[in-house]
């Protein structure tokens, strides 16, 4: 049974995991101009932070079948990167469609408009490089994506985690709902947790959000 929390919970930070904070790296949407790089930072994020729970067959059946670019959330206005200097460093966005998790070339879900009234937004696609993991990269683009999401009516959201995010998103306040053993097309088993929480009422509540 998930652990039952409060109504809300307050805003991930990344200092709970020990992560460093207020680095000189910005956040910023992404355009189609970055699918390149985006196709080349996230397998190598999957590759450098994934050996210590998925086999490497399962990563690299991820690589091909799961962890991709999803060119709607680019073209939504609702996918970020996050920028190190010039170069980028770590991406993730949120969706107010049903695809809950997966690239362009096979996206789990279909990509029909979510109710904010009944639904949760979606959480998606958050890769970091392994350079910069564990800096608070994920933790703000977390709270950029739930400040979205509240200004389009949302008040919970929902993703579908690997098994190396489970620590982050636990911490940031996520339950975990349910696991799920997707069988990939090469006959590849790979575990993934879906999990959810409401926004932080802190964001939902900012001048920002209304």
């Amino acid at each position: 049974m998930p652990v039952k929390r409060p109504v809300s919970s307050p805003p991930c930070n990344g200092r709970e995991l020990g992560q460093t904070v207020n680095m000189p790296v910005t956040i910023r949407l992404a355009s189609s101009a970055d699918i390149p790089t985006l196709q080349a930072l996230i397998p190598a994020s999957a590759r450098a932070l994934s050996r210590a729970y998925y086999s490497e067959a399962q990563i690299e059946a991820a690589i091909r079948y799961v962890f991709g670019v999803d060119s709607q959330l680019i073209a939504d206005h609702s996918y970020y990167v996050a920028v190190d200097e010039e170069a980028v460093v770590g991406c993730g966005g949120w969706s107010w469609r049903r695809t809950l998790y997966g690239g362009d070339q096979r996206p789990m879900g279909k990509g029909a408009l979510l109710d904010p009234a009944r639904e949760a937004a979606r959480i998606r696609a958050f890769f970091v490089a392994g350079t910069h993991a564990r800096q608070g990269i994920g933790a703000r683009i977390l709270a950029m994506c739930e400040e979205a999401a509240s200004k389009r009516g949302f008040s919970r959201v929902e993703l579908m985690s690997t098994l190396p995010g489970i620590p982050f998103y636990r911490t940031c306040g996520f339950d975990e709902i349910e696991h799920i053993v997707d069988t990939l097309p090469d006959g590849t088993n790979i575990e993934f947790v879906r999990m959810a929480r409401p926004i932080s009422r802190s964001i939902a509540s900012s001048p920002e959000s209304t």
